[in-house]
């Protein structure tokens, strides 16, 4: 598969393997229905211990992204018309995203950027995530 970690990055493992999915599944690279690979398997490849895949994983069907139906494996989650998590209300993913909204807006002042220019950058990773959905969903 193509998740890969820095143990020496500031961000845990776990956390780094949650927002690769995140990714995918926003880019389209991961589409619902498709397999990850078990515990074990992520384990043995990013050569880390089990329990950091299995909180990674826990934590991502938690947020409603996967969804592991017992003994069947683990699976993105299906998604409504929008492409969006099935079983998380508006107001809980709302709720979920404002942290990070606000660690991207205190991140751009300290860098000293302009309200505008954080704008645009957001603006401009939803139109190329967008477009990497759209391949994904044609089959390029």
């Amino acid at each position: 598969m193509w998740f890969h970690v820095d143990p020496s990055g500031g961000t845990p493992i776990y956390r780094q393997i949650m927002d690769q999915v995140r990714s995918a599944v926003a880019a389209g690279t991961l589409a619902t229905g498709d397999r990850l690979p078990s515990v074990r398997e992520l384990a043995v490849e990013l050569a880390v211990n089990p329990n950091t895949i299995a909180k990674a994983y826990q934590e991502l069907e938690r947020a409603g992204i996967i969804e592991t139906p017992r003994g069947k494996g683990t699976f993105v989650a299906k998604r409504d018309a929008a492409g969006v998590a099935a079983a998380m209300p508006l107001d809980e993913r709302l709720k979920r995203l404002e942290p990070l909204v606000e660690r991207l807006v205190a991140e751009g002042y300290h860098l000293g950027l302009e309200g505008e220019e954080v704008e645009r950058l957001v603006r401009n990773k939803i139109t190329t995530m967008g477009r990497e959905r759209a391949r994904g969903e044609r089959g390029e």
